[in-house]
């Protein structure tokens, strides 16, 4: 078999040692080198050819976020941010996702010999998902989406869905992992204010969900916020699940409402995209429009069958535009989706779709 190869850049010893123990730990995954800044990582990286590297963002010499910047730009290859900065400045994690990163890790902020090797399996898990993932250079957009020029001409063409969604309750329900953030925001951004409500569950720590929400509400015509237990879902906003809790849909008389739940975790995730759309297939039924994204594993499949099987309409994000085509593959596989569309062109089928049966759909 063969093993991944890890380059680590990080300017701590200590930092450099625990990984590289980590790494080769995993029968899969071998450290074939340490640097202490990218100056000495980029020479590395001629020599050495790694497939996965692990980057800090706080070094000398040149800062790690430039550092990527330049590498997704000249030669593209899949980054892992593991730094104490991606938990105390999401914004700093947010840019370096939209760089290229395919994912990242929070250093402990206490006792890090013991707590980093206690991730030790998030760790190598993100190494694998970052070496099947799909990188994207430095073209204004990850993960297949749309560039910014792109959205603006593409926003400007969308319809309003306008009175023909005033007598409906219709949902839009996403599900998403890996390379979630920038995929969520290339739909998003194109939604008109006047579409229907959205819940969305994305794979991501505590620390990160309430700034994601605000930072796309910031960007988008629709109001975006982290859900909160109990708020009555209405048109024109997104509901993203908070990092510590399952996000369902309920019912309560003729209005939909939000539900937060802290049971276990399913499909080792919580919030869980299966727990979503089974709540939505519940109490929707075939007034919800399904959506599964780019993300690794299995999630959402089966709950997206059972969706189909209560009437929704399904899409999923194709695999050229996927960073990690995991969940989608695994939704369409099991036969629960209906159509298979790049991320560009989701906000306009999924609009599309919406428009087409806005009249026909019949209240649960």
């Amino acid at each position: 078999m063969k093993k991944i190869r890890v380059l680590i850049i990080d300017d701590s010893a200590l930092i450099r040692k625990i990984l590289t123990e980590i790494i080769n730990s995993y029968a899969d995954m071998e450290t074939i080198g340490a640097a202490p800044d990218p100056i000495i990582a980029r020479e590395m990286i001629r020599e050495l050819n790694p497939d996965v590297l692990t980057l800090d963002v706080e070094m000398p010499k040149m800062d790690g976020l430039d550092f990527l910047e330049r590498l997704m730009r000249l030669r593209p290859m899949p980054v892992v941010m593991i730094s104490t900065l991606t938990e105390k400045g999401s914004d700093i994690t947010f840019r370096a996702l939209e760089l290229g990163a395919v994912d990242y890790i929070s250093k402990p902020k206490l006792d890090i010999s013991t707590g980093m090797r206690e991730y030790g399996d998030e760790i190598a898990d993100k190494i694998r998902t970052a070496m099947a993932s799909k990188v994207k250079g430095a073209t204004g957009s990850t993960g297949g989406g749309a560039s910014a020029e792109s959205q603006k001409t593409t926003a400007a063409a969308l319809p309003s869905v306008g009175n023909r969604l005033s007598s409906t309750e219709k949902l839009i329900i996403v599900g998403s992992s890996t390379g979630g953030t920038e995929a969520l925001k290339d739909f998003l951004i194109l939604l008109p204010p006047d579409c229907p409500g959205i819940l969305i569950a994305q794979h991501m720590p505590e620390a990160f969900t309430k700034s994601f929400a605000e930072r796309l509400d910031k960007l988008c015509k629709i109001s975006v916020k982290e859900a909160e237990d109990g708020e009555r879902v209405l048109p024109g906003h997104a509901y993203i699940a908070p990092g510590h809790s399952h996000l369902l849909l309920k019912r309560s008389g003729a209005n939909y409402m939000t539900e937060l739940s802290q049971s276990e975790p399913v499909n080792r995730h919580r919030p869980s995209v299966d727990v979503l759309f089974e709540s939505a297939a519940k109490y929707a039924g075939k007034n919800v429009i399904g959506v599964i994204l780019t993300g690794m594993g299995k999630d959402g499949a089966a709950g997206m069958l059972t969706m189909k099987d209560a009437g929704a309409y399904n899409f999923a994000q194709d695999e050229a535009s996927c960073v990690v085509f995991g969940m989608p593959k695994e939704a369409i596989a099991v036969g629960g989706v209906h159509e298979v569309v790049s991320l560009q062109d989701m906000a306009k089928k999924v609009l599309g779709y919406i428009a087409s049966t806005g009249k026909s759909y019949n209240r649960v």
